[in-house]
């Protein structure tokens, strides 16, 4: 059996008394089917050798390359299966990657990070300041080491912790009662220009861009009782963060890179209790990632997509104060019932995104909360029953 390079489709059959053999040949791949029968099997090979080098001389003018008659023998072992890769997975090695809003080991962006990690990417942090010495100190401490432990025994390490605040774009941002709060001094160089600065000049260029944080100080406020400075401060927090973190970190993003944030299904359905503009600031995120996609792909040739995760009982979320019923809802209703939503597999869903699988895929919003999303009314209503 021979190889040539060329898309052209050769085709012949060979009939003799004793069998009837097909062989195709695409390109440089053969597949040959074959009866049980081996009378002919010596000139049938012989044959196609001949017809193989001639057709492809012919229609591609390429060099003819034989193999010696021992690896064709062992070659004949595999005819009647074709081979195929079984090695898809998502790799990461190689790439950089900054995640933003991890201040423990409980919430979205640490599994985000463990996920990127398992891949092979190198992490790289940007903790809330008033957060900062509490995590490092119980990083120091060993406190995370069990939720350290990747699948290979090894332990997730950071490349770097780096303080930041993406409420502020710059200094000149900070108002005075922030600049001279205690639980910022001590930190510099944290706001998002800052980082972004800082990030290049010590790691150059990343690749992957992780947005997991929110705030909305009046979350627990309907929506009509709701101040103007509440709901502004949960757009600046929570949407308008991840559009200053991509013009600020997109320039040093290698090109095929990927941005991804978080939202949540408040933003199209109303989920009473998640007030304070939040459900708003979501709105708003998954609509910027849009029109990110189409300016950061065209000026950077970047990805930006966000994830629309399930209700995950995180320290941050349990300050909404109705976090645990949003659970029950979901495992009742959802269409994966009685199945509890895992940080990780939002993880793995953002390092899917990120890899060069989802090469074909931004401006999206990716649901991972056990179909949730597709629900329009509640199983368990009385009405149901």
């Amino acid at each position: 059996i021979h190889d040539c390079d060329t898309s052209t489709r050769v085709a012949r059959t060979y009939d003799s008394r004793a069998s009837h053999t097909h062989s195709r040949v695409y390109g440089s791949s053969v597949d040959v089917l074959h009866s049980t029968q081996h009378t002919a099997a010596t000139t049938f090979e012989d044959t196609m050798n001949s017809m193989v080098h001639s057709q492809c001389a012919s229609l591609a003018g390429t060099r003819r390359v034989t193999m010696p008659r021992a690896q064709r023998a062992t070659s004949a072992k595999t005819r009647g299966a074709v081979r195929v890769n079984a090695g898809l997975s998502v790799d990461l090695k190689g790439k950089k990657a900054f995640v933003a809003g991890v201040a423990d080991d409980n919430g979205f962006g640490w599994a985000i990070s463990k996920a990127l990690s398992e891949a092979g990417a190198e992490v790289i942090l940007g903790t809330w300041v008033p957060a900062l010495n509490i995590f490092e100190t119980s990083y120091r401490r060993g406190k995370f080491d069990e939720s350290r432990k990747l699948s290979d025994g090894s332990m997730m390490e950071f490349a770097k912790i780096y303080p930041m605040d993406a409420v502020f774009d710059n200094m000149e941002d900070v108002p005075e009662d922030i600049a001279t709060n205690k639980r910022y001094a001590g930190n510099e160089k944290w706001t998002v220009s800052e980082v972004a600065k800082c990030v290049e000049e010590d790691f150059g260029k990343i690749d992957i861009l992780v947005h997991s944080l929110a705030n909305g100080p009046e979350v627990a406020k309907p929506l009509l009782e709701t101040s103007r400075k509440g709901y502004l401060a949960a757009i600046s927090a929570s949407s308008y963060s991840n559009v200053s973190m991509i013009q600020h970190f997109g320039p040093l993003m290698n090109k095929g890179g990927a941005a991804i944030s978080l939202t949540y299904l408040a933003s199209e359905q109303v989920i009473p209790g998640y007030g304070g503009g939040m459900s708003s600031a979501k709105a708003a995120l998954e609509s910027d990632t849009r029109v990110l996609a189409y300016e950061a792909g065209r000026k950077w040739g970047i990805r930006v997509n966000t994830i629309s995760a399930g209700p995950l009982g995180s320290r941050a979320a349990k300050a909404i104060g109705f976090i645990d019923k949003m659970i029950n809802y979901s495992l009742s209703n959802a269409p994966l019932s009685e199945k509890p939503l895992n940080a990780i597999e939002i993880g793995n869903a953002t390092a899917f995104l990120c890899s060069p699988l989802a090469s074909g895929i931004t401006g999206a919003t990716v649901y991972v909360d056990n179909g949730m999303n597709i629900m329009g009314a509640a199983g368990d209503s009385a009405s149901f029953q």
